[in-house]
């Protein structure tokens, strides 16, 4: 199955999945839900986020995908999700996000991908129909992603 719903903490990573993704804000906020787990762990990829999404013209807008890695580290997916921190995502966003996941993990030979629920907190959406886009984005890849569905810490 490419697509497996698990439980624990994206950050555990107990799946050893190769890299990690999370949906964004398009205006350079990481101050709030599980990106700022992603801000504190991964500093450097903070201030290139914040970079790209204040350069003129928009280097990281709402669709998009940007991909960081660093040694030691799984490589992080940031998927633009919406467009400034709170509400604000939909679903034709998100669909185009991760079919661009999609895409740039195949561009990088990447396999396995953990993620929290995205766009169901802050972004405001509905989880049985972002789950629904989940399962289609990735319906028939070679890979496996890992949605971490429930949240338990340390696990």
């Amino acid at each position: 199955m490419p697509v497996q719903y698990v439980t624990g903490d994206v950050f555990v990573n107990r799946v050893g999945a190769e890299a990690l993704a999370h949906g964004c804000n398009c205006a350079g906020s990481m101050g709030a839900g599980v990106a700022v787990g992603f801000r504190e762990r991964y500093p450097a990829m903070f201030e290139e986020f914040r970079r790209r999404c204040r350069a003129k013209p928009k280097e990281f807008d709402l669709g998009s995908v940007f991909l960081w890695r660093e040694p030691g580290a799984p490589a992080v997916f940031n998927l633009g999700t919406q467009p400034r921190p709170g509400r604000g995502a939909t679903y034709l966003v998100v669909e185009a996000a991760l079919k661009a996941l999609r895409a740039a993990a195949d561009e990088s030979g990447i396999r396995s991908v953990a993620m929290p629920r995205i766009a169901a907190g802050y972004g405001g959406l509905s989880w049985k129909k972002v789950r629904a886009l989940i399962d289609s984005a990735f319906a028939d890849w070679p890979g496996t992603v890992y949605v971490y569905e429930e949240f338990k810490e340390g696990e």
